[in-house]
């Protein structure tokens, strides 16, 4: 007969330096925790390539968990006795809370782009497959990992727990903001977390705030519009990024080429192939890559080497603004004739981001608003109420730039190319 998992003989607790204490009381969370799954995220940075631009950004999203999990717990707590909120689903949000990144791989949205991959596949596929993390869910009950799995998805029936973790104020954005704002030194990410827990209510369809807390969402939005443009998209940073994926892409070029490299492939096989099982996947995380730019430092392929040196050495790409696509063209012409493949080493990347969102019904990516409860009982949207948050709403914000190896430009012998290259480079 299977044993009711419960509550642990005696509290264990994190030390965190967001939060000051994670608390664990439930025997279910202390065990997923422990799992190989979870435990890999401690070797998965939170925000890939930022540590080159903010070098106390070394987080892990292992941290990161434990953060979105506190932050639902105490939500929860708020909720309890409270219309609308099942006390039955509490394990549930925790859970969904604890395990919504296991999916990630390392350095995410680069690894995922150059291989064709996706984090939310691989987390439904350790929910549910034969793994640690599955076995334990499964000691609630059977059904249990689906359960959990359609919270992260979002399909889940009870639209209340899917919102405390995905929606425009949810526990997964409180706590990156305040743990990123921390670790890259910042400011610009801090709000009033205590206040929005204190105001917030549970509905039927999803968290409310009390109209009397609106100044602290309105920091909470200003503070997610700071981060993304000063921190997320910072060009530094973009800069890795590009030259990131330029490795992986070079990589699987020479791969498809049959090049042989001087060190066995071992965990890039399955990749190259577009074969990556769960079990492939748990095995990939940032010190293996690292291992692997390390070893190619070696190979005969010049761009290879070159770009896996750059990257280790943070020999990083200059940028500019975006030209002309037609200047683009000539540039990349100038630079093949320089003996400079454009295909790694004159990259457009293009960031954006949009701040807030009212409820737009029927369009992809949809997103519920976030909803005052006024005094009389009356639902308002935020940005019906909040002149600053109206004055963002639905406004999206891109930024293009073009980057390149500025000290291979400035080596150029010839002395004509260099030149016009460089009135090309300085328009942008």
């Amino acid at each position: 007969m299977k044993r009711t998992l419960g509550q642990l003989h005696e509290e264990k607790v994190f030390k965190d330096p967001v939060h000051r204490y994670i608390h664990v009381r439930d025997e279910l969370i202390w065990k997923l925790i422990g799992t190989r799954e979870f435990q890999r995220l401690r070797r998965i940075r939170q925000l890939g390539t930022t540590y080159l631009t903010f070098h106390g950004a070394e987080h892990s999203r292992f941290s990161h968990s434990l953060g979105v999990y506190e932050i639902t717990r105490r939500i929860v707590e708020v909720f309890k006795g409270r219309k609308h909120w099942n006390e039955e689903e509490r394990m549930l949000a925790l859970s969904a809370a604890l395990l919504h990144d296991i999916g990630h791989g390392p350095f995410s949205h680069s690894f995922e782009k150059v291989f064709g991959l996706d984090h939310e596949y691989y987390t439904r596929a350790i929910l549910l497959g034969n793994t640690e993390v599955n076995a334990i869910l499964r000691l609630q009950s059977e059904d249990f990992p689906k359960k959990v799995a359609e919270v992260i998805e979002k399909t889940y029936h009870d639209k209340l727990v899917v919102s405390l973790i995905s929606s425009q104020i949810d526990a997964d954005r409180m706590d990156y903001l305040l743990r990123d704002a921390y670790f890259t030194g910042v400011s610009y990410g801090n709000f009033d977390l205590e206040r929005i827990l204190r105001v917030m209510r549970p509905m039927e369809d999803g968290a409310v705030i009390k109209a009397s807390g609106m100044h602290a969402v309105e920091d909470y939005i200003m503070s997610r519009y700071q981060m993304y443009w000063q921190v997320y998209f910072h060009p530094v940073t973009r800069s890795a990024e590009v030259i990131l994926s330029k490795i992986l892409h070079r990589a699987k070029h020479l791969y498809e080429a049959d090049y042989t490299f001087q060190q066995p492939l071992t965990h890039f096989h399955s990749l190259f192939k577009g074969e990556v099982t769960v079990e492939d996947y748990i095995r990939l995380d940032e010190g293996v890559m690292q291992y692997y730019f390390q070893v190619w430092l070696q190979e005969e392929d010049q761009i290879l080497r070159d770009l896996c040196r750059r990257f280790l050495d943070r020999k990083l790409f200059k940028y500019c603004d975006l030209l002309p696509m037609s200047e683009v063209h000539t540039l990349a012409r100038y630079f093949k004739e320089a003996g400079i493949d454009p295909r790694y080493y004159l990259v457009i990347d293009s960031s954006s981001d949009l701040p807030y969102d009212f409820y737009r019904p029927g369009e992809k990516e949809e997103k519920l608003p976030i909803n005052l409860w006024k005094a009389n009982g009356d639902i308002s949207e935020l940005s019906t109420e909040s002149d600053v948050v109206e004055a963002i709403s639905g406004k999206r914000r891109t930024d293009h730039k073009l980057y390149y190896p500025a000290d291979v430009v400035d080596g150029l012998a010839n002395q004509e190319l260099k030149q016009k290259i460089k009135q090309l480079l300085h328009k942008g």
